[in-house]
Formats: C-alpha cells, sequence, structure tokens
C-alpha cells in the first residue's frame, strides 16, 4: 500500500492526491506488478508482487533499465522502439498478453497495460501494470494437453497424429527424406479384453504402450489411434530400414505381458506405407498403411506387410463387390441352395445345410461365397445378409411343412452376426413367425466363432441348445482343433472338415487322426457329420467308424429347394 511513506518517496517527486489514490488502488490487487521507469527506462519503483512474478527483489530491480530485467531478448529492440515513440511522439505502447522473462529466465505470461505520468515534462514516468495470466496458461496448456494426449496410455493420441504428421511430411518436402509411417493393431485383443474384462484390457494397453515406446528407443513418435490401434511415424528411412524396424516391433511381442498375477500373450500385426512412394499427403499415407495392416491380419497375423498397388487394386474390386453386393440384396438377387445330410445308417436324408448363392443379374462375372461372404464380413452387409437367410430358411421350412415334407435346415452364421445384439432374439422371434419349432431351424457355427466367442454368447448358445436347437460345429479342424475345447461349447453336432477325410481311407496318418475326432466327438455325446464325401470308399470307411451323417458330392450337390422337394416328397 502506498501508505507507506517510503514507498511513497520511491516515485521521486509528489504526486497530486488523485493519482495516489489510483496507484493505492491497483497495488493492492493481488498478482498485478506495478513498476515505475524513467525516462530511460531506468527502474524508480518496485511493489511487492513485481517481486513474487519475476524473481527480483526491489534492491536489486531499482535503478536497472526495463530491457534487463524482464524483457526476453527476442523483444528488446521492439521495446525501446515503443517506448522511444512514446517519448517522441506521444504514441502509448498497446495493452496486450506478452511473454515476459523472469530472474531464472523462464517466461512468464503477463496481461501489461502501460500509464505516462508526468507527460510534456523534461523527466516523464512510465509506469507498466502486469497482471499474473500463470495460472490461466498452466490451465490452457493443461486442456492442450488432454486434447492432444491419450488418458489411457499417456501418448500422443491421434490429434496431436495428425499434427506430426503433417509437421513430418513438410519437413521431408525440404530434406528430400523418406520415412515411414507404421499402423499397428495387436492381434486378438478383443478376446483378452471379452475374456479378462475392460479392465485388464485397458492395463494391457498400457503395458503394450509402454513396451513400444521402449523397442522404439526414440526412432519415432508412436501414438494411439484408437481402441486397440498404434500409428508410428518413424525416423527418415528406406525400405530396409522400414522392414528392421518392423521386424523388430514384432519381435517385442514375443514375450507375455505380465499384468498383476496374469500372463497375456498378444501379438502385432503392422501395415507399413512409405512417403512419398506410397502417399504424399497425410490422409493417404493412413489409409495405404491401414490397408496393408489388414493384409497382414488376412496372410496369418503377427507380421508385417508394406503396401503395394497390387494390394490396392485389390482391395478396390473389394470395395466394388461390396456395392454390388449392396444392390443385389435390394434387388433380391441371392437365393438359397440345399445340401442334404444324409444318415449312413438308414441312407434317409436327414437335415440339409442351407447355402447361401448370389446370381446378380447385372453383367457380373459369377461369384463364390468364399470371396464374397468374406467381403460381407467386413461391413454391416453381413448382418443383413444373415437375417435375409434366416427369413427364407424359415419360409422354406413353413413351405415344406404344409407339403408334408419334415426336415430341418442349418442355416450358418456368423460371428460378426452372434455379437450383433438381438440376433438370438431375432432367431426366436423368425421361427414362432412362420409357426416353426426350435427343432426345425439349426445353426451352424466355425469352430473359430466358437473360440473367439464371448461368455454372453455361450451363454445364449446354451440357452438354444436347451430350447432344441441343433447347433453344429462347422469345418472342424481347419481352426485351433483342439478337442478340449468341445466340452466348452453346448453343441450337439461335429461336422469333420473334407480335407481329414480326403485321404483317410488310405493315408495311416490321416486315419489315424480322423478315427481320433470321432472318437472323442462321440465320448461327447456329439453327432458326427463327415462333409466332402465324394468316393464310395470315403462312405464305406465313415461307416465303419459309426459316423452317422454324411455330406458331399457322392450323395447329393447342393440344389434348389424344387429339386429337394423331388427327393423329400411323400410317395403315395
Amino acid at each position: 500500500m502506498f501508505t507507506d511513506k517510503r514507498r511513497m518517496t520511491d516515485f521521486g517527486d509528489s504526486y497530486d492526491a488523485a493519482e495516489l489514490r489510483f496507484l493505492d488502488l491497483i497495488c493492492s490487487l493481488a498478482k498485478v506488478s506495478i513498476q515505475g521507469y524513467d525516462k530511460h527506462r531506468n527502474v524508480i519503483y518496485w511493489n511487492d508482487s513485481s517481486e513474487e512474478i519475476y524473481g527480483f527483489g526491489r534492491e536489486e530491480a531499482i535503478g536497472k533499465k526495463l530491457e534487463d530485467l524482464i524483457i526476453p531478448p527476442p523483444m528488446r529492440e521492439e521495446v525501446l522502439t515503443l517506448h522511444q515513440r512514446w517519448l517522441d511522439q506521444g504514441v502509448p505502447i498497446p495493452s496486450a498478453q506478452l511473454p515476459l522473462q523472469r530472474k531464472d529466465g523462464s517466461i512468464v505470461h503477463v496481461f501489461s497495460s502501460h500509464v505516462m505520468l508526468k507527460a510534456n515534462t523534461d523527466s516523464p514516468e512510465m509506469f507498466c501494470i502486469d497482471i499474473d495470466l500463470s495460472e490461466q496458461y498452466a490451465a490452457r496448456e493443461k486442456l492442450e494437453q488432454m486434447a492432444s494426449t491419450d488418458l489411457l496410455t499417456g501418448l500422443p493420441n491421434r490429434r496431436q497424429l495428425e499434427n506430426a504428421l503433417q509437421s513430418r511430411i513438410a519437413n521431408s518436402q525440404q530434406t528430400g527424406e523418406q520415412f515411414g509411417l507404421f499402423f499397428l493393431d495387436l492381434d486378438m485383443f478383443k478376446e483378452v479384453n471379452d475374456t479378462l474384462g475392460h479392465a485388464w484390457g485397458d492395463e494391457l494397453l498400457r503395458a503394450v504402450s509402454q513396451r513400444l515406446q521402449e523397442c522404439l528407443d526414440g526412432r519415432g513418435l508412436i501414438t494411439r489411434f484408437g481402441g486397440d490401434e498404434f500409428v508410428l511415424v518413424s525416423e527418415a528411412l528406406d525400405s530396409a530400414g522400414a522392414s528392421e524396424l518392423a521386424g523388430k516391433l514384432t519381435d517385442c511381442f514375443q514375450h507375455a505381458f505380465e499384468l498383476s498375477d496374469e500372463s497375456v500373450r498378444i501379438t502385432l500385426s503392422v501395415g507399413i506405407s512409405l512417403y512419398p512412394k506410397d502417399g504424399e499427403k497425410a490422409g493417404d499415407l493412413l489409409k495405404n498403411a491401414d490397408l496393408a495392416m489388414y493384409d497382414a491380419k488376412a496372410k496369418g497375423r503377427n507380421r508385417y506387410e508394406f503396401f503395394t498397388q497390387s494390394l490396392a487394386l485389390q482391395l478396390q474390386e473389394q470395395r466394388k463387390l461390396a456395392a454390388q453386393l449392396h444392390e443385389s440384396l435390394n434387388n433380391h438377387e441371392f437365393e438359397l441352395v440345399y445340401q442334404p445330410q444324409f444318415d449312413l445308417s438308414s441312407g434317409s436324408i436327414a437335415a440339409c445345410e442351407a447355402l447361401l448363392r448370389w446370381r446378380p443379374t447385372q453383367e457380373v462375372a459369377s461369384v463364390s461365397p468364399g470371396v464374397f461372404i468374406p467381403i460381407a464380413e467386413r461391413t454391416d452387409l453381413i448382418l443383413h445378409i444373415g437375417r435375409w437367410v434366416m427369413e427364407q430358411a424359415c419360409q422354406q421350412v413353413k413351405t415344406w411343412r404344409e407339403q408334408g415334407i419334415n426336415i430341418r435346415v442349418d442355416i450358418n452364421v456368423s460371428g460378426r452376426e452372434l455379437v450383433e445384439s438381438g440376433y438370438f432374439a431375432s432367431l426366436d422371434e423368425c421361427r414362432a413367425r412362420y409357426g416353426l419349432k426350435p427343432q426345425d431351424i439349426g445353426i451352424e457355427l466355425t469352430e473359430n466363432i466358437l473360440i473367439k466367442a464371448g461368455s454372453e454368447v455361450l451363454e445364449e448358445l446354451k440357452k438354444q441348445r436347451e430350447k432344441g436347437v441343433e447347433i453344429s460345429v462347422d469345418d472342424f479342424g481347419v481352426g485351433y482343433s483342439s478337442l478340449s475345447y468341445l466340452k466348452h461349447f453346448p453343441v450337439s453336432h461335429l461336422k469333420i472338415d473334407r480335407t481329414f477325410l480326403k485321404d483317410a481311407p488310405e493315408s495311416a496318418y490321416d486315419g489315424a487322426l480322423m478315427e481320433a475326432i470321432v472318437n472323442v466327438g462321440h465320448k461327447l455325446d456329439l453327432f458326427i457329420v463327415a462333409e466332402g464325401v465324394e468316393t464310395e470308399e470315403q462312405s464305406l470307411y465313415c461307416q465303419a467308424l459309426n459316423v452317422e451323417y454324411a455330406q458331399g458330392f457322392l450323395y447329393a450337390k447342393p440344389m434348389a429347394a424344387r429339386e429337394l422337394e423331388n427327393l423329400l416328397m411323400p410317395t403315395e
């Protein structure tokens, strides 16, 4: 406060009462620095807040020049010019937010205003009123950090990735250097998350982030793109360097992650695009690295793949097919065909599998289910197709019931459908709408789908099984091929993949595998269905093993509903 006469004399000459009351009011505010300077910018006044904000004591500051105390070197010339112009021309220094300098060299942000007293005299005096904005700037920096940092892992987030990638491209345009963009995705993370729970999944993501940073050792910027996806912007490197770095990344995941009392093994799939070969824009580099990562997934996971133009053409063709599939669904260009399963003991047809066929009316080359179904499974299109298959199968069974034909129809269900909320309720509703029993519509699931199924899905399957729905494990042997898993699944039928049967009659090794599968299946009270029976020898072999059912070209090819009716229609 300026009631202290010693402090009042710091101003040099006396002032009138109004000026003193004004200064007295301003100096009573917290975090407000008041400094006074003579016409040579020597300090004549330095209040307590100035000591707190800038770190210089009053005795240190008095007599020192403004520019030598708190003005950062890059600003000094401009400050001298503005002060001199005020003295010479009467143009005040404008108020502004400024980054000024503390005694220790650090920067403090203030809002600075300026007052000239005793103007138009030989001894004008400038007073600076600086409001400390440190708390506001700290809060702003915290918000900016939160906006650019992934809160779970502490890594830079997608927003910061975009800025870093744009900066990296600009730098490479000047230097002519190449660099790599690596799109990283954890293999089977969803299964770990579903099995152990989201808390464990979060802990795993934090551990993965830490390991990635240790593995990179500063060779690039690693960011969390979202979910279980990470993106790395590398330092300058060529394709050989990118291969070496990608190999190091995948090798870093060979050791398990120790999470509290759980040991979790997980692998990494990596897609790589190189600047400028694979794109000169950030969006193109990201898109192409993402495509390469999916190619690594498709080729078996736990590996890395580079983006190539042939991959781009392949994916372009797949996108074209996906668009055509959408149109065909709206234009009713799909149909179901039916392949019978024969009871080997009686020779009668016990059930049939509904198989999807695409019959486009436009000029599109014939596309097999093995091509178009995986494309549909990458989008929500598989959900629409699955509902259509369910509806058509129920409608067909009802039609056959009205004709006196009693046969179960099994439909194939994808993993995307199983995890979709309400799938089993839709199945129940569809059967009921056509007046069908649970035993009339069976479902077929691949071994891999069952392995990946979470506890909720398995519980729903158990409920369906308790209602009487026949549930088959399709293509057994081409996935995990572990008989021990079977006891955990609520299934009724085990369909052995054709590759096991093909050489079993002649090959002792294949025969031993086939016998083991059949014996364990029977021990678990499962009915065995042999797929791909094409020769009489294979049929006799299955009968000798007491296989209950056979499906294959030896007995019948997939056929239209009307053809199957001719086989099933009761004779007069």
